[in-house]
């Protein structure tokens, strides 16, 4: 139990020092850095070839709201079906919780885009915290635990976990590729998604030990 909360503390930790240094106006300079690191000579070309920019573009939808909102509505369904009531209202609350949340925060912080290179798909919202980072950590998380929690295999485990930071990561870093994001929104995003994923479970988990036991693969959370 103590290893999950360090985690979850070190998390909140890494988010509350970036919104600080934003509030503050701090300039991050590898911010930059990163951003034209992904460009040649030109800031409106980006490294690769044509079909990188492309593959990168696809990518990027496994965390927009059209293609998360898809997916947890197939998963709800399924788990409902199944009589899973506990572990369907948790992708519920984390998904809808977390995307409200960002919502407010985008708000707050009031971060405009990056403005040194150009960006490489239409976006109309506010910068920090990054929208796809942050609600693909969640989504991606929390349903990776549900579907962990229930194999018996320690490697199955492993592999399923590390398939659900790997979309994660890969998501984010599309952001920073495509010029729509600065790294620290990316950052900013993992950490706070993980730690709201990790939030929603405890407090799930808790709720469902006060109920009678349900039957299925994914009964105990």
């Amino acid at each position: 139990m103590l290893a999950p909360l360090a985690l979850l503390a070190g998390l909140l930790a890494v988010f509350f020092k970036l919104a600080d240094d934003i509030l503050e106006g701090e300039a991050f300079k590898f911010d930059e850095a990163i951003l034209l690191a992904f460009r040649s000579s030109n800031p409106d070309d980006p490294i690769g070839p044509p079909w990188f920019e492309g593959l990168m573009l696809d990518l990027t939808a496994l965390g927009g709201y059209a293609v998360l909102t898809l997916f947890c509505t197939i998963v709800v369904g399924y788990l409902l079906i199944r009589g899973l009531r506990t572990s369907a209202a948790l992708v519920i609350i984390s998904g809808l919780g977390g995307a409200a949340l960002n919502n407010l925060l985008k708000w707050g912080f009031d971060r405009p885009r990056p403005d040194v290179v150009a960006h490489l798909t239409e976006v109309s919202t506010l910068s920090f915290p990054s929208g796809h980072a942050m609600l693909s950590a969640i989504i991606y998380l929390t349903l990776g635990a549900l579907l962990a929690k229930s194999q018996k295999s320690r490697r199955l485990k492993v592999y399923i976990l590390s398939v659900a930071i790997m979309l994660t990561m890969i998501v984010g870093s599309t952001r920073v590729y495509l010029g729509v994001h600065w790294p620290t929104d990316i950052l900013a995003g993992w950490c706070l998604g993980g730690a709201w994923a990790m939030l929603c479970l405890f407090l799930v988990r808790r709720i469902s030990r006060s109920a009678p036991p349900a039957s299925g693969p994914v009964s105990h959370i």
